[in-house]
């Protein structure tokens, strides 16, 4: 099967969760069915089926609970799924289109972070910067922030493009720019320091 057609199975499939999801009027907490249910009852593999729920649970629509199985989590936009994957399976991506959308969220988080971060938050961050290019702490150091600036829908977004990014290139930060980073929000410096960084 070509690249193509895989994208084409990958996006019927999104769409057909979506409108499972909406046909049984599924609410936050309710469970999904398996991947094996799901495979046999859209009639496709559980590869296209597994890496459609990866997608909708990187956006914050479902979760996995181990031992227990995919739930409903709040409700989010759907339309948003198929946009961001259409646009994150195209062919002619190139690296500068997801670090340029991958920069634009975290610089954005750095932004809203700036004064608002207590004594404690500000400790806890320090522990989270990253002493290498490391793309496990930098997952951790933004998703700190993300949560403690309670912006759940940056967040998902970020995670989707993320996981996205994570399979052509690992892409981080320099150990210098993680400290600067960390240097202009213990130090209230001001929005416009924080932009001239990137």
């Amino acid at each position: 099967m070509t690249h193509t057609l895989n994208e084409k199975v990958y996006e019927g499939v999104l769409e057909q969760i979506k409108a499972y999801i909406e046909n049984q009027k599924l609410k936050p907490g309710d469970k999904l069915p398996s991947e094996r249910v799901f495979s046999e009852l859209l009639q496709v593999g559980r590869s296209s089926i597994r890496e459609a729920l990866r997608a909708l649970e990187l956006l914050g629509l479902i979760e996995t609970r181990r031992g227990e199985g995919t739930f409903m989590r709040a409700y989010r936009p759907y339309h948003m799924v198929g946009l961001l994957s259409k646009f994150l399976l195209n062919d002619n991506r190139t690296r500068e289109e997801l670090l340029t959308a991958k920069q634009m969220l975290e610089k954005e988080i750095l932004l809203l972070s700036a004064g608002q971060l207590s004594h404690v938050q500000l400790e806890e961050l320090s522990r989270l910067i990253p002493e290498e290019q490391n793309s496990q702490k930098h997952q951790q150091m933004f998703t700190y922030l993300f949560e403690q600036c309670h912006h759940p829908l940056l967040l998902s977004m970020w995670q989707f493009i993320s996981g996205f990014t994570h399979t052509v290139h690992d892409i981080t930060y320099t150990p210098d720019m993680y400290k600067r980073f960390y240097h202009a929000l213990s130090n209230h410096k001001s929005k416009e320091h924080i932009y001239s960084l990137f």
